[in-house]
């Protein structure tokens, strides 16, 4: 009884042969990154930071690593979001017990006005 009761309740994994469950992740827009899955997962950190930099300190905006790049791919198609619960962002961030504090500044939904729209500031 003890074992049927313990595998009802055990966790689902990744099915790469490892004992470690792994986040879902689901891309809605598969196939356009601007780098291999691996290295996104490792550096993707390091590309935004400089992508930041260049925009805030030399004003370049529209790049394959922007922030808004990266939105306009990987949010929802349901929410349109990458930051609720079980979404691109959040999911991974959630399993590595890593702060998304992006989204604290930026919006985390896709389609929505930058400020290379607004008046008086360039794209």
């Amino acid at each position: 009884m003890f074992l049927s009761i313990a595998a009802l309740s055990a966790p689902t994994f990744a099915g790469d042969g490892s004992r470690t469950p792994k986040p879902v992740i689901e891309i809605d827009t598969p196939g356009k990154c601007i780098a291999p899955a691996d290295e996104m997962r490792r550096n993707h950190m390091e590309m935004l930071k400089h992508q930041r930099n260049l925009t805030m300190r030399e004003g370049v905006r529209g790049e394959p690593a922007s922030l808004n790049e990266c939105i306009s791919c990987h949010a929802s198609k349901k929410t349109g979001s990458v930051h609720q619960e079980g979404e691109f962002c959040q999911s991974c961030h959630a399993y590595a017990a890593v702060k998304l504090d992006c989204f604290e500044c930026h919006q985390p939904r896709a389609n929505f006005k930058t400020s290379a729209s607004k008046p008086g500031i360039k794209p």
